[in-house]
């Protein structure tokens, strides 16, 4: 965080009364960020010396923007960590990242669990919260073999990664998606997404401070409040992933609330052209879809001024420098237009995950990530991503393809959300039920399989239950969660029969 903590104490030197966060505590300057941050890498001075690596409790307030900048000025390393997380996640963060220092509020570190034998020196820093550190030694910066920023991601199963991004591979995401959406210095960023993720850090936070423009965030994800925000401060462009942006078109009095976006950036779950489709025109904005992960940050991306069968209905092209193929089961590259498992590298592919303090990373030998999605490579250099490569649904022996039966439902009209996942059956061993979140509340299973059969969906890819829900499950960090969707259809089977 090095270049941007440089950035900000010029533009604090230039312009202090510039803007730098509007969050739920209110506006916050560029000279007040700097001063916080300069005051909290002073801490860190006096009570570890050196460069530490420093794990924030990371909330979408001007707070988060100023620990980076301190923790820049010290040439450490941030850790970005959800004040949600809870004590069995924070003992992982502590395997992995091995923390010199932890910056929370006192109920946080609490519900944390942060050991005062780990953390005994604690002085109050950011108007309130606790800089909780080790006392020293501090642990070699160098040990991150670049990197500067590290925050957990939940992935698909198992274990939770700490995947570490370099400043480099953060600042190149961030200008490839300012050229590509044609944003100006000085443009509003929404930063709805939590910023304990990797893509918001980069997005949501250091692509606005790198642009010069405000960081504007609500406290949680409400998606009226989000409106408000966007409209009020005149924000020009966001990222969402998929369930947020569909919330925001549904929404009381959405229509054409979002006029003045140039854009708005959707990525990181399952899309369909048709729902996206609706969505714009609702909102009276423009959706660009993106492909990316927190492993290689928003590596590809469509533009504001392609047709509407290309930004809703591919995820791009990959940002200069950055390579997706699609190879078959023994690595060899598939034909063009043929389905393959996606690999990609480029200058925003992470150092490693973090373990024992360390990254490490496993590529294939000529350095390419292999993804776990499923990608076409299509005709004109776009890619369409077509979903991840075990997501399947086995009944009677038979393979179902649950993305393709989510784009099918998600053709209906009235369909603005779907999740398709598997119950489980005595005789089959699993059957497909549909979460739905629909403006048709009379919408039944009789009424998906006859619109399904008219479109020609061979019956073996019919859904076998639907519920009709309010949304769908969510994650932290906004994302569709297929492990709390499979628990909520099972209990909705289960009140069914009884």
């Amino acid at each position: 965080m090095q270049v941007l903590a440089q950035e900000l104490i010029e533009r604090a030197r230039r312009t202090p009364d510039q803007v730098a966060v509007v969050d739920a505590l209110g506006t916050h300057t560029v000279g007040e960020v700097v001063e916080a941050a300069r005051r909290l890498a002073a801490l860190l001075d006096d009570t570890l010396g050196g460069s530490p690596t420093v794990l924030v409790q990371a909330d979408n307030t001007w707070r988060t923007l100023a620990a980076a900048v301190a923790v820049g000025l010290r040439g450490g390393m941030v850790a970005v960590f959800s004040d949600h997380a809870l004590a069995t996640e924070f003992e992982l963060a502590m395997e992995d990242i091995r923390p010199d220092a932890v910056l929370a509020t006192g109920a946080v570190l609490e519900r944390w669990a942060a050991s005062s034998e780990a953390f005994p020196d604690r002085r109050t820093a950011l108007d309130g919260w606790t800089l909780a550190t080790s006392g020293g030694p501090v642990s070699q910066v160098e040990r991150w073999n670049g990197g500067s920023a590290v925050a957990m991601t939940s992935g698909s199963t198992g274990r939770p990664k700490c995947v570490v991004q370099s400043e480099a591979s953060i600042r190149y995401a961030g200008s490839s998606t300012i050229d590509a959406i044609g944003l100006q210095a000085g443009d509003a960023v929404g930063a709805f997404v939590p910023l304990s993720s990797v893509a918001a850090f980069c997005f949501g936070m250091y692509l606005p401070a790198m642009l010069g423009g405000p960081m504007v965030c609500i406290d949680s994800w409400q998606p009226d409040r989000a409106l408000e925000a966007m409209a009020e401060h005149q924000v020009r462009w966001t990222m969402l992933v998929p369930t947020m942006a569909l919330q925001l078109a549904v929404r009381p009095g959405a229509e054409g609330r979002l006029a003045g976006l140039t854009a708005m950036t959707v990525g990181g779950g399952p899309m369909n052209a048709d729902a996206l489709g609706r969505a714009e025109t609702t909102l009276g904005t423009t959706i660009i879809r993106v492909f990316g992960m927190s492993e290689c940050l928003g590596h590809t991306t469509t533009r504001p001024g392609e047709d509407a069968l290309t930004r809703l209905g591919a995820d791009g092209r990959p940002f200069p420098g950055t390579e997706v193929r699609a190879v078959d089961p023994a690595g060899g590259a598939v034909e063009p237009g043929s389905v393959g498992a996606a690999q990609v590298r480029g200058p925003s592919l992470f150092v490693g995950y973090a373990r024992d303090g360390k990254p490490f990373r496993e590529l294939t030998d000529d350095g390419f990530l292999p993804t776990g999605d499923l990608v076409r490579i299509n005709p004109d250099g776009t890619i369409t991503i077509l979903g991840r490569e075990k997501q399947i649904i086995i009944r009677g022996g038979r393979n179902i393809d649950i993305n393709e039966v989510e784009s099918a439902v998600a053709r209906i009209p009235s369909v603005s959300q779907v999740c398709v996942v598997p119950v489980p059956d005595e005789l089959l061993g699993e059957r497909a039920a549909a979460l739905v979140v629909t403006s048709d509340q009379e919408l039944s299973l009789a009424s998906v399989t006859g619109f399904l059969d008219e479109e020609g969906v061979p019956k073996a890819k019919w859904p076998e239950f639907v519920f009709v829900v309010p949304d769908l499950p969510q994650n932290r960090v906004g994302k569709l969660s297929r492990g709390d969707a499979t628990s909520l259809a099972e209990r909705l089977m289960r009140e069914k029969v009884t």
